[in-house]
């Protein structure tokens, strides 16, 4: 079936998976964005087998070959309960191998196959320039420019390698932000100079054969002195993206949804701006209908050029045309999974001390710092069940372990550490000089808890990290148990 491709074709709605109602809730989205002919959809957690069955409805149904896409930033399992997950990328990148990150571009890209799901928003590109940023961390393969630039190019020839389209974020660079586009606008307001720093994972990415480019909601007034957001922004997306970097690829807007675009215009004109400024895809727009009465008006009126719709409708139609086709392959291979725990434990840090089980029985003492946000963190099950299948006895009365989760989730606004769970680290610590502290977060972060002796720092609190922990202090690589998929956005 086919059909003269429309404006509904620029936009990629979001699906997200319900614990309770699986896809239902999404079912009207499913049905309207399939009848208008959307250009795909972006799809949010799920177990395996729906994601696998769900993609290969929306494949088999839809007019024109679609663009399903993820973030999967932290490989197929980061989404998909099921598949395999992969360590955060500055775990990744703290190893300094481009090996190993390549076949974690492979492996994400070959799931995602084989669930359906064709285009990875993955790698991020920023650079972790700034401590107090609220949202990259670890998300980012590390602080050095040209460390960065060799383990984004080695993910997205790893990708390419796997099947799937790959997407460099966030243009140019949201590294240097101390605000979060999820929920402002940030502004970088480092000089052209200062900038070719985050330019260099971008430029490798373009050398690389990156797919795409997703830009930031972010103001560079170096970059363009209207203080417009990358997103609606000629100069960047036109002078230095297409014109100067030599980007022939897709241009994927972040996410519509987020504050730090429509601070002084709605939803519906971002897209038309965003449009005009280079972008080619919509993404994650709340009202589909209104977008598209958007730039048809502004089509009409001339706010919009037809040649623009065009440009970007081919490079979305040849881009779906390279990876059409539902699910195809498997996931979750045992080699995989081995090779994934593996890597885990390879990039764990001692911070302090020597941190080792205490004898006998243990006492789990969970700080959590990642609750109360609109999406659950990470399920915890995974450290206490692999203890148990270590041979580790656990009881109230057993000698306290401290586990402090604290990751970088969008809705904290805050890189840090809160300080109810520093509070209860020092309560903890005080009463037992000796326990050992477990930090699910960037090692770096070690300095916000410092009355701990012992500390072994695990990136990021997803349940592989849970289990490279458990690996790590017993000696034990047996297997991956009770892993749960989270959602971080």
């Amino acid at each position: 079936m086919s059909q003269k491709p429309t404006a509904a074709r620029l936009l990629l709605p979001a699906l997200r998976w319900s614990a309770q109602t699986g896809w239902d809730e999404y079912r009207e989205t499913i049905e309207r964005g399939l009848a208008l002919g959307v250009g795909g959809f972006i799809l949010f957690g799920g177990r395996a087998d729906a994601v696998r069955a769900l993609t290969a409805e929306l494949h088999r149904r839809a007019p024109h070959p679609l663009l399903v896409a993820s973030d999967l930033e932290r490989g197929a399992g980061q989404q998909f309960r099921g598949a395999t997950p992969l360590p955060p990328a500055a775990a990744l990148g703290s190893l300094g191998e481009a090996a190993v990150t390549e076949r974690a571009g492979q492996v994400t890209a070959r799931e995602a196959r084989a669930l359906g799901v064709n285009w990875i928003y993955a790698p991020v590109a920023d650079v972790d320039l700034e401590p107090e940023n609220p949202i990259i961390g670890v998300r980012a393969f590390g602080t050095e420019p040209a460390a960065v630039a060799q383990q984004v190019a080695a993910w997205v020839r790893g990708c390419r390698a796997g099947g799937a389209l790959s997407c460099a974020k966030h243009f140019p660079g949201h590294g240097r932000t101390v605000g979060d586009s999820h929920i402002e606008r940030p502004t970088v307001d480092a000089s052209r100079g200062t900038l070719e720093a985050d330019l260099a994972p971008f430029r490798a990415g373009v050398e690389a054969g990156v797919d795409a480019m997703m830009t930031a909601h972010v103001a560079y007034p170096a970059l363009d002195p209207q203080h417009r957001p990358a997103t609606l922004s000629p100069p960047i997306l036109q002078g230095l993206l297409r014109g100067e970097l030599g980007f022939g690829g897709l241009v994927v807007t972040d996410a519509l949804v987020m504050d730090g675009l429509t601070t002084d215009v709605d939803e519906a004109g971002a897209g038309v701006l965003a449009l005009a400024a280079g972008c080619d895809v919509l993404l994650y727009p709340r009202d589909e209908a209104a977008v598209i009465a958007a730039i048809e008006a502004a089509l009409a009126d001339g706010r919009l050029s037809q040649e623009r719709v065009d440009e970007a409708l081919g490079r979305i139609a040849a881009a779906a045309d390279r990876v059409a086709g539902g699910p195809v392959g498997e996931y979750a291979a045992e080699d995989d999974r081995r090779w994934a725990l593996s890597t885990a434990v390879r990039t764990l840090r001692v911070v302090r001390g020597e941190p080792r089980l205490p004898a006998g029985p243990v006492r789990i003492v969970e700080v959590e710092d990642d609750a109360g946000g609109p999406y659950p963190p990470y399920p915890r099950v995974a450290l206490p069940a692999a203890l148990r299948a270590a041979g580790v006895e656990l009881s109230d009365a057993g000698t306290p372990v401290v586990v402090l989760y604290s990751d970088i989730r969008a809705w904290k606004g805050r890189p840090g550490i809160s300080a109810a769970a520093q509070a209860r680290v020092r309560e903890v610590t005080d009463a037992h000089p000796d326990a050992v502290l477990l930090l699910f977060s960037h090692p770096r972060l070690a300095v916000e808890v410092p009355t701990p002796k012992h500390v072994l720092a695990a990136w990021g609190g997803e349940g592989i990290m849970q289990e490279a922990v458990v690996a790590w202090l017993t000696g034990s690589e047996g297997g991956m148990v009770g892993l749960e998929s989270g959602l971080d956005r």
